[in-house]
């Protein structure tokens, strides 16, 4: 059983790996000597930071989604930029723990998700990158991650609880943020039409929460066995 964990493991991570590689290409083919880049927070997305430090002196500067990836960025020798103190970011590239056909995404696995929205946000282009276990038909089975006030934890369980979730606080975790994060499970399946991201939202105590059903992915690099496919917001998916 544990050979075949670990086997499992290091399947995932080539996946992943080749992902970054196929994301940083692109990336690179898109940009400029001046041009500032999101980068977001994970394994996968630490993988194409690994690829992005061998092509520094290619762009200007990153914006982190986590002071995790902002050490790791730093650490490669890659300026990183507030990202007050720039005017748009060309292209953000992170991973995702969900993703469906229309490119909608839950993420917040790491417990990033207020940052990672922010700079998807000001993003010309929305990259994820995954590996194809990532890949669903309907949203929600993987418990969405919800950032909220302290003070607020009680009450805003009880609130998702009128949601129909199942709300979890995930304990010794504190967000960059200074806040924490409650996952709810059960939501399966979730609808595209953004209708429960906006509800969500809406009550008292809540930052955000982790679907991106609105500002979905532009393009999406997915590992697979047969190579990396890509999938665009027009909904083609091709090898």
């Amino acid at each position: 059983m544990f050979i075949r964990h670990c086997e499992a493991y290091l399947d995932q991570n080539r996946l992943k790996k080749a992902v970054a590689k196929t994301a940083a290409t692109y990336l690179l083919s898109k940009i400029e000597a001046s041009s500032i880049v999101g980068i977001g927070t994970g394994s996968t997305a630490d993988f194409f930071i690994d690829e992005l430090a061998e092509h520094k002196d290619r762009f200007y500067g990153a914006i982190a989604s986590s002071s995790a990836s902002e050490a790791k960025l730093a650490a490669a020798g890659i300026q990183v930029f507030d990202l007050n103190s720039v005017s748009d970011v060309a292209l953000y590239v992170d991973g995702a723990d969900e993703i469906n056909p229309q490119l909608q995404l839950i993420k917040g696995g790491g417990a990033a998700l207020t940052r990672e929205k922010i700079v998807a946000a000001v993003a010309k282009e929305f990259v994820c990158i995954a590996d194809s276990s990532k890949w669903v038909d309907k949203l929600g089975k993987f418990p969405l991650p919800i950032e909220v006030i302290p003070m607020a934890r009680s009450h805003v369980a009880r609130e998702l609880l009128k949601l129909g979730g199942d709300p979890v606080w995930r304990q010794g975790i504190i967000t960059d943020n200074g806040n924490y994060i409650i996952d709810i499970h059960g939501l399966w399946p979730i609808e595209g039409d953004g209708m429960l991201e906006k509800a969500i939202n809406q009550i008292t105590g809540v930052v955000t929460n982790g679907l991106f059903t609105h500002r979905t992915a532009d393009l999406v690099f997915l590992g697979t066995e047969q190579g990396v496919t890509t999938h665009r917001y027009d909904g083609n998916f091709d090898l």
